[in-house]
């Protein structure tokens, strides 16, 4: 070609100073999909932009003296980094094991998530402060070690629209010989294409303790605010939830060298890009923008997607092999935790009603009495007027407790219509 388009033109297109930080947020969290997608890793061979922001962010993996003066920061660990741990969960009760976890880890808190987002079953009753109830049926016991099988998903197919915008500026400005902007954009496309083959080769894996020999059932109780989660399974499949993590190995740790060398790769284009884009003629300039732009197109929408939910199915679907889960909104905690107990059928009832409902006043201890004789001799929970019609009590009391045994009742026909629909 003898002339670069727009080669008389005067203007001049300055992008080389915010190409390293441009939609950098947006690059570091599209990368994190790359562990979870299947054939993410193989699809990073694009001008993406952000490059300083990512290699700053990632270079804090490096675990050196060397890798630390270049990339200053805490390291940390590679699935915190990636999301993929660090979450924190609520308390958790074992009501056989007498387990007793006051901070449950990123696990039990995406199956909170997971419960808080179903659309419950509303259970008929008197409406006070509305609790979720959600009956989780642990039917598998994973793999102490597993290696979750990576999902599949279109994003594969729409990773060509950036890779191709990127392949086809760079051989425009080569059409034209424009090497300074040819040199930075095929710079970039290799840069990123490491940078996400060398991240993604790290080994996602979940694991949990294996319980010993003999351990009882890990029914127990996950609780927050306004949501109870009833675990029920053997041990080893609930301490997948309570006890259970996502890890991220790589063969270079503990110094992941590679990912030092990825990020200095990528501080490189940040540097090149800084001096040589303005050199470029404005075609060539125009063409490094158009790359960075559908890039980061491409980028902002893998950063849209949401990540939890897309843990949550590989903790649900992957590694405990879609478990039933039930949920049922309760209109009093008075029925949730006789629905609790039910769904339980603990050995020491008293015990859980007692953390359910602290509550120690003479009608409170007249009612769990009541409710105890009742779940202890397998009886039905539909009152009678001798039931509340205690001499000992004055009408205020005698009403309090009618309006108790009524939330049981609630309670009771509520989970009666759950056994028969499972």
């Amino acid at each position: 070609m003898d002339s670069i388009p727009l080669s008389d033109s005067k203007f001049s297109l300055d992008a080389s100073g915010v190409a390293g930080f441009f939609g950098g947020d947006e690059a570091v969290s599209a990368m994190a999909t790359v562990h979870v997608y299947q054939g993410r890793k193989w699809l990073g061979w694009y001008n993406s932009p952000g490059s300083y922001l990512i290699a700053k962010r990632y270079g804090q993996l490096a675990n050196s003296r060397f890798w630390d003066g270049l990339f200053p920061g805490v390291n940390t660990d590679p699935a915190t980094l990636f999301e993929l741990d660090g979450g924190k969960g609520p308390k958790f009760k074992g009501v056989e094991s007498g387990s007793n976890i006051p901070e449950t880890g990123h696990l039990a808190s995406l199956m909170v998530k997971e419960c808080q987002v179903k659309q419950g079953i509303d259970v008929p009753g008197r409406k006070t402060q509305p609790v979720g109830v959600t009956i989780v049926d642990l039917h598998y016991v994973p793999e102490a070690t597993m290696t979750p099988r990576q999902l599949t998903k279109y994003t594969s197919a729409f990773a060509f629209i950036p890779m191709s915008v990127s392949f086809g500026t760079c051989i425009a400005c080569a059409l034209f010989r424009d090497w300074y902007s040819f040199s930075m954009i095929l710079l970039g496309i290799v840069a990123s294409g490491i940078s996400c083959f060398v991240i993604g080769s790290g080994k996602f894996t979940f694991t949990h303790p294996i319980p010993a020999p003999g351990t009882p059932r890990g029914d127990g109780l996950l609780i927050t605010d306004n949501n109870v989660i009833v675990l029920l399974g053997a041990e080893g499949a609930v301490n997948s939830i309570t006890r259970g993590r996502f890890s991220l190995n790589f063969g270079s740790e503990p110094e992941y060298r590679n990912i030092g060398l990825c990020s200095l790769v990528l501080t490189t284009q940040f540097v090149a890009q800084l001096l040589l884009i303005p050199q470029a003629a404005l075609f060539g300039q125009i063409m490094f923008i158009a790359s960075l732009a559908v890039s980061w197109a491409y980028n902002s929408w893998l950063s849209s997607l949401d990540k939890a939910e897309i843990q949550r199915r590989l903790l649900l679907d992957v590694v405990l092999k879609n478990p039933m889960m039930t949920k049922y909104m309760l209109g009093t905690r008075t029925t949730m935790a006789v629905f609790v107990l039910l769904a339980l059928n603990p050995s020491d009832p008293a015990k859980v009603l007692d953390d359910l409902l602290p509550n120690d006043t003479k009608v409170w201890k007249r009612w769990k009495s009541i409710i105890l004789s009742r779940l202890q001799g397998g009886e039905k929970m539909h009152f009678q007027s001798a039931d509340w019609d205690d001499g000992d009590f004055n009408g205020n009391e005698r009403t309090l407790l009618r309006t108790l045994l009524g939330d049981a009742q609630a309670a009771y026909d509520g989970y009666s219509d759950h056994q028969k629909l499972h």
